[in-house]
């Protein structure tokens, strides 16, 4: 692994051959991981494709890669959301899918070279790590890192923290992965809150409809768009870009992870559990074909039929209903269907440490915090560093 390295270029991605070698390089990285999975390369490429990608439909981005002897030793993602600062009457950008080598010099470039960017467009707050917005892959590991990553959370070395502080940054907020040890002792504890709570109103409990996913879709948006919208760093997401993410998932999608709860037919809240298909990635080594031929697809296809892990990505319900037991009632739904009856399970996360009611919850029936994120911000004062 390099050390101390000089004479650092930072280049912007520019055409497909750059972007993939911004896309390959963290594998330098966690060369030594046990614990790393390697993103599905193609997956990588539709994310970064800025005619595809629907975010760029209202926001921008910008890779960069630093460069030293010849060799790429850091990189980085800029992206600006207009959305996100209309909402909050803020002026940030952000930093995400930073990677680097253990050298302050390749940090301090690669922030540079963002905040530069994002002083063009105006702004004068940095904040990070955050892919494109707060609705994809967000925050640092800080605390967890012996424990492999569930899909669509973050994993990286120790030492990104001191780089990034090294720059100057600190931290904004922090957040939370929980895991379900005991899921028949939580039912135990649930069933007696959620039977309690149900006689206040008479609530619907259905699954996801998987054959209609985009009028679903459009379901789970609304609740969404309005269960969130207090929570820190919220900001809605656009209806292509609920698309984009539904199809992404789609494959994936189980009907006993997903429910609704409705009242008098209106939707009021979900819940969405993923399988964990990491475990799966990390037997094909974030490749589906090989020599041309589709032995990861078929591993992939393999592995994931045995997976028992899931993650909680999503619970929320709409504000007017927050007091009717709702989110218990679909916690246990998914406790009793999934990890009791069919043997999964998992986690859920990211939990915002500022979410008192959701982490008291899930500390009252008995899950177990094992994983912490942080997300860092920073005032970009002036011209030059900083």
């Amino acid at each position: 692994m390099p050390q101390a390295v000089s004479q650092i270029e930072i280049i912007r991605v520019a055409s497909p051959a750059q972007r993939d070698a911004f896309i390959k390089f963290p594998r330098q990285i966690y060369a030594d991981d046990p614990a790393w999975v390697p993103p599905l390369v193609v997956e990588r490429k539709q994310f970064l494709n800025r005619k595809k990608h629907p975010f760029y439909q209202h926001g921008d981005a910008a890779l960069f890669f630093a460069r030293s002897g010849g060799e790429i030793v850091g990189r980085i993602m800029a992206s600006d959301d207009p959305n996100y600062n209309a909402l909050h009457e803020t002026n940030v950008g952000c930093f995400g899918l930073f990677e680097a080598f253990d050298d302050q010099p390749v940090a301090d470039a690669l922030f540079d070279a963002t905040a530069d960017w994002l002083r063009r467009l105006g702004r004068d707050e940095i904040m990070g790590p955050i892919d494109y917005s707060t609705n994809y892959l967000c925050g640092l590991l800080i605390d967890g890192f012996q424990f492999p990553p569930m899909l669509l959370t973050p994993h990286n070395p120790p030492y990104y923290s001191g780089l990034i502080e090294g720059w100057g940054f600190e931290k904004a907020i922090d957040l939370y992965a929980w895991w379900f040890a005991n899921p028949a002792e939580a039912a135990n504890r649930l069933r007696r809150l959620a039977g309690a709570l149900k006689k206040r109103r008479e609530v619907t409990l259905r699954h996801g409809n998987l054959r209609d996913l985009g009028e679903e879709g459009r379901r789970l948006r609304q609740i969404y768009n309005q269960a969130w919208q207090n929570n820190w760093g919220f900001v809605p997401f656009t209806e292509k870009e609920f698309e984009f993410m539904a199809h992404e998932l789609k494959p994936i999608l189980v009907p006993e992870l997903v429910w609704l709860a409705e009242i008098e037919g209106e939707p009021v809240g979900f819940i969405l559990c993923v399988p964990d298909i990491n475990v799966a990635l990390r037997k094909i080594n974030g490749r589906l074909t090989t020599f041309g031929l589709p032995i990861g697809l078929a591993k992939l296809l393999y592995h994931k039929s045995r997976l028992k892990t899931v993650r909680l990505v999503a619970l929320g319900v709409v504000p007017k209903y927050r007091q009717h037991g709702i989110a218990e009632m679909l916690v246990l739904r998914i406790i009793e269907e999934a990890m009791i009856k069919r043997g999964f399970i998992g986690e859920c996360s990211l939990i915002l440490e500022n979410n008192q009611m959701m982490n008291r919850f899930l500390e009252a029936i008995g899950a177990k915090k094992y994983k912490t994120y942080r997300i860092y911000r920073r005032r970009l004062d002036g011209k030059g560093r900083g």
